[in-house]
């Protein structure tokens, strides 16, 4: 889907500006750049869709239809189930979390998604069948929609709306009196789309500054810290290795195909699978970048609730894979 953009980063980083492959700067460049245009351009496409459907459905009558119809949990699963099919990193699923704070969705259901879309999704399970078979990868992606079934789940417990943003709660606002005059005024789609147009460009506007400064802390990241660094701390006999493994995890800022030869390695050196697959799971759906796009929609308190449960439900992951595989 993206690569043409990594085509593009390719150009300009080796070609253009004559870095040679596998430089540190070189390769953070690269990186920068190819998340950059892929992330805006995904902020785009999200909120300008989520803007026409919810010209269409107002945002009231869809928190009011998912807080008064029991669902039995099924909301949270299948934000977990489409967490799998889209193909994101941690910093690319945060588009999709704005859109759909923004179209009424309640924040549990948001955070389910959140956390199994960068774990979980169709190019990692064809390497994990290559790399380490069938029931590791079935347990594999069983635990990734579970994780967020569960964070979803236990998030939505602690009423946690409070801690969004005022920006963000000017958005839903704005989103509303947008809806109100539509619905009153049956404005046909011609006219709905300047306005939409303008709310896009001003969500844009206000979370530029911290995509672009997430990203580029990625890009040092991906750069600049070997993965050799970490294989020290996760040894077998180390009581502590699956929740140091995770901790270790979040400066590092990959996605799931990315660190899947990583964590072949280190299985290969000895390090149990459980272990390895929390450090996986650390440095996919936890990390510094993500934190600071978050930032922008969450305060630190939110966050920090966030990460916390998350990191908790890998520690517990990890631990398990450990004793049954």
């Amino acid at each position: 889907m993206f690569d043409w953009i990594q085509k593009l980063a390719d150009w300009f980083v080796f070609d253009t500006l004559q870095l040679v492959k596998g430089q540190r700067l070189a390769e953070a460049l690269n990186f920068f750049i190819y998340d950059s245009i892929k992330i805006l351009l995904l902020l785009f496409v999200i909120i300008f869709l989520m803007g026409i459907v919810n010209s269409y459905f107002p945002v009231e009558k869809v928190r009011n239809y998912l807080s008064r119809n029991k669902l039995f949990g099924f909301e949270y699963l299948m934000a977990s189930l489409f967490g799998v099919v889209t193909p994101f990193c941690s910093c690319s699923s945060v588009p999709l979390f704005i859109g759909f704070v923004r179209g009424g969705i309640p924040l549990g259901v948001t955070f389910s998604f959140l956390v199994t879309s960068p774990l979980v999704n169709e190019v990692a399970i064809g390497l994990f069948v290559g790399l380490f078979g069938i029931k590791i990868t079935v347990i594999y992606v069983v635990s990734g929609v579970f994780l967020g079934l569960i964070s979803g789940l236990i998030l939505s417990r602690f009423k946690l709306e409070r801690f969004l943003t005022p920006w963000v709660k000017e958005v839903l606002a704005s989103a509303e009196r947008d809806e109100i005059a539509f619905v009153a005024e049956k404005t046909p789609f011609s006219k709905r789309l300047p306005i939409i147009w303008n709310e896009v460009m001003k969500i844009i506007k206000g979370v530029v500054v911290y995509v672009l400064i997430g990203i580029a802390i990625g890009g040092l990241m991906h750069g600049y810290i070997p993965h050799g660094f970490f294989e020290q701390y996760m040894s077998k006999s180390n009581i502590f290795a699956v929740p140091l493994a995770t901790i270790l995890a979040v400066p590092m800022y990959s996605n799931a195909s990315g660190i899947l030869p990583v964590i072949q390695v280190l299985v290969s050196k000895g390090i149990p699978i459980g272990t390895a697959i929390a450090f996986m799971m650390g440095v996919v759906a936890l990390s510094l970048p993500e934190a600071m796009l978050l930032k922008k929609v969450m305060t630190y308190k939110l966050i920090g609730i966030f990460f916390g449960v998350v990191t908790l439900c890998i520690i517990f992951s990890g631990y398990l894979f450990n004793i049954i595989l």
